[in-house]
């Protein structure tokens, strides 16, 4: 492993800044699942490690590097972890070539491989790095291309500590039991991507149901899924959505779970029970990646393609609140366009469209508690923030890794650079940091 210290301010992670769990559903949430990472924004939705996780600060090989492990194919997605095992997803090209050609879409800017790939489900054990299993999902033709920096592997998969559940999108959503048995597998037809740039399907666990975004060019849905048979419980269209790429956030408020799910027309609330939309808002941008997240009893929605907007919604609004005094806040300026916001207490971190530019605002009410602070060493980012002992963590798509404190003046602590193409968020469970690279899992464990 090429590891080089690019900076380091201080020896050791010295006052921990408390870490206030913001639980977006129920207070009583088992500690299994707060103290794993069980999907992709954490066990809070929110970018933030449970508050006993203590992830080393400064990551140099000589002090912190556990192990890494090089993975098959590629993949963008982040690992999820349930107790001794890291699963994660990627998409390996093969030699084999389509019996027929794939037909383009006029409105493709991204040509189809013409060849088969391996859509891969691989199990790590958390403590060595090695291989405890992995199984191939499927071997298909994709019937569109990706984005030069997008991979066919970019949903993440979540687990309910009984089944896994994984969705390679217009591949399929499979699910297996933890020791890699497949239970079953659902297709919800091909999804056409604006320009073909790919896809991003991360399904998002409500009790029973499992929750899928499909947001397309034509045809966008959302729908709620059986956990144990896979069987569809409802379908609903998304009027006015095109390709979009966030995850539903699963949150409950005043006895009833809600699924609220970003989009460049409206965000909206969904119960989960009925598929029945409870409040939505306008105002996004095109292309609306980032996926809401809550803070106490507000949800904030973000997306920065090209402009920007976040907007701070009650949980508990009713109808449409566009351009309403019932919206708390909206702040225009450095907002994300692909990686997702992350809290810790009332404060909102976030980075400006892809690159370096960090903003801390009050979530409660929507000021800036600090603005255009730029991240040396980061350079242009995909993945969302990790909140983690009192800390946060941040990492570029090139290898660059930032470390600051979660405390005014969010100071700089230590930043590294890593080897290969970085689109995974960062995770931490226990004393570990998992930081995945397109074909690498790195492991770095506080000794």
């Amino acid at each position: 492993m090429n590891i080089t210290v690019v900076r380091r301010w201080c020896l050791y992670a010295c006052i921990l800044a408390p870490v206030f769990a913001t639980v977006p559903g129920s207070a009583a949430d088992p500690p299994s699942i707060v103290s794993n990472w069980h999907q992709w924004r954490g066990p809070n939705a929110n970018g933030q490690a449970d508050a006993g996780a203590r992830p080393p600060v400064i990551l140099t090989e000589a002090e912190a590097a556990a192990w890494d492990v090089s993975l098959p194919g590629e993949g963008a997605s982040t690992p999820v972890v349930w107790n001794d095992q890291i699963f994660l997803l990627s998409a390996e090209r093969t030699d084999r070539s389509a019996e027929t050609p794939v037909e383009v879409h006029p409105d493709a800017k991204t040509q189809p491989p013409n060849v088969y790939y391996r859509f891969l489900v691989t199990s790590i054990d958390r403590s060595t790095g090695t291989v405890r299993w992995q199984k191939v999902a499927t071997e298909q033709v994709p019937h569109e291309g990706k984005h030069d920096t997008h991979t066919y592997a970019a949903a993440s998969p979540t687990t309910d500590g009984e089944r896994l559940y994984v969705s390679f999108g217009s591949r399929g959503i499979f699910c297996y039991s933890l020791d890699g048995e497949l239970l079953w597998q659902k297709d919800l037809g091909d999804m056409r991507t604006r320009f073909a740039w790919g896809e991003a399907v991360t399904p998002a666990l409500a009790g029973n149901l499992l929750v899928v975004n499909w947001d397309a060019e034509e045809g966008s849905f959302i729908a709620a899924l059986e956990t144990s048979t896979g069987e569809e419980v409802w379908r609903k269209e998304r009027p006015g959505e095109r390709s979009s790429w966030n995850t539903p956030l699963i949150t409950e408020v005043s006895g009833m779970t809600l699924a609220v799910v970003n989009g460049s027309g409206l965000a909206r609330a969904y119960d989960v029970n009925t598929g029945d939309v409870i409040w939505e808002c306008g105002g996004q941008t095109t292309n609306a990646i980032p996926s809401p997240i809550r803070i106490d009893d507000t949800i904030v929605c973000m997306s920065g393609y090209r402009t920007a907007a976040a907007f701070g919604i009650p949980v508990d609004a009713r109808g449409n609140v566009t351009g309403t005094a019932a919206v708390r806040w909206s702040y225009p300026h450095g907002t994300p366009y692909v990686p997702s916001p992350s809290s810790s207490g009332e404060r909102l971190y976030f980075t400006a469209q892809t690159t370096d530019i960090l903003t801390v605002l009050n979530a409660k009410t929507g000021q800036p508690i600090r603005d255009r602070l730029r991240l040396n060493g980061l350079g242009n980012c995909y993945a969302s923030p990790l909140v983690a002992n009192g800390h946060v963590y941040f990492v570029g798509r090139e290898g660059g890794v930032v470390v600051i404190r979660d405390a005014a003046p969010f100071e700089t602590v230590s930043s590294i650079r890593l080897d290969g193409n970085f689109d995974a968020s960062p995770i931490a469970v226990g004393n570990q940091l998992f930081l995945r690279s397109w074909n690498r899992l790195y492991c770095f464990s506080e000794k």
